[in-house]
């Protein structure tokens, strides 16, 4: 089973669940940039997250045989810090980088005017890059945020078959499904969906332009949601093309819109930035210091750094 989580924040978990995702069958993910809890201060801040999503995430997980590309933008609930708008004008420069494969999340926290102006804003340098758009909607009034995002996406220049509709849930589904726009679902503990409510949803509107999500990030979530979605799939009478379609094609077919996405893991360089990711590994005593090591180096003397894809 080919797995393809399209939303989550591998920023904000471990190599243990970089591990367990390609266990379980993930080989792709898209990293959607977010808020990260704490408040940025300024849109220095920004760029380093942006560059991290670029860079360095994308060599952490080709050390464990999963393809990562993500979708840059400012989020919705910073998009009200007048600290934090400057980034619209740094966005075009990184929306030219061939990971990136969206802009997103773009979309409402709190339906404010200057989510509005950011929203607006953020679907013309979407349209203006030939990319296509990864929209939030709202935690709360979910309704009435799908409809005003609507309208917004209507007057803007991407096409509506160009974004995808997040977070939606059985409420805003329909609406959502009417317009033309992809279908995104989280599968989140407590706050989204879960595994039998996503399921229902998928014999009741279908397979397709869906995609689901696990939205793993800093809360409590879990990174193997869209393998759980899967399994209760098959155990509820779908079958293997159904999960198929859902949980890998979909995500390919909408991300691909980009003419960017990558999909094959090559071996990466041994380290980024000087950093190889070997950590805790223990040194031979009695070995000869690796004379090209460094002075803190966790790799052992002889030892190579890591480079090959796992299971590749």
């Amino acid at each position: 089973m080919r797995l393809f989580d399209p939303h989550i924040h591998m920023t904000s978990r471990t190599t243990d669940d970089y591990e367990a995702m390609y266990a379980a069958g993930v080989r792709a993910v898209v990293e959607p940039s977010f808020w990260l809890g704490q408040p940025r201060t300024s849109p220095a801040s920004f760029l380093d997250y942006f560059n991290a999503l670029l860079g360095w995430e994308p060599f952490r997980a080709a050390q464990h045989g999963i393809a990562h590309h993500c979708t840059l933008a400012l989020n919705p609930k910073e998009a009200n810090d007048p600290r934090c708008v400057p980034v619209l004008d740094e966005l075009p420069r990184y929306l030219v980088k061939d990971q990136v494969v969206a802009v997103g999340e773009i979309g409402y926290d709190s339906m404010t005017p200057a989510e509005d102006t950011a929203l607006a804003a953020q679907l013309e340098l979407a349209a203006a890059h030939e990319l296509p758009a990864l929209v939030h909607t709202p935690h709360r009034d979910k309704l009435a945020g799908l409809r005003r995002t609507l309208d917004v996406v209507r007057e803007s220049a991407l096409p509506v078959d160009h974004v995808l509709i997040d977070h939606l849930n059985e409420t805003t589904v329909k609406e959502a499904k009417d317009s033309g726009c992809w279908l995104g679902f989280s599968v989140y503990p407590d706050t989204k969906m879960d595994e039998e409510r996503m399921v229902a949803i998928l014999r009741a509107y279908g397979p397709e332009r869906v995609l689901v999500n696990s939205a793993a990030d800093w809360g409590r979530s879990d990174p193997l949601k869209t393998r759980k979605v899967a399994d209760l799939m098959l155990a509820e009478g779908f079958d293997e093309d159904d999960v198929d379609r859902v949980l890998w094609r979909n995500p390919v077919a909408f991300y691909g819109l980009s003419g960017r996405l990558t999909l094959d893991v090559t071996t990466t360089d041994a380290t980024h930035e000087g950093n190889s990711i070997l950590r805790g590994v223990p040194r031979d005593p009695g070995a000869p210091k690796d004379p090209g090591a460094p002075e803190d180096s966790d790799t052992p003397a002889g030892r190579p750094e890591a480079s090959a894809v796992p299971g590749a």
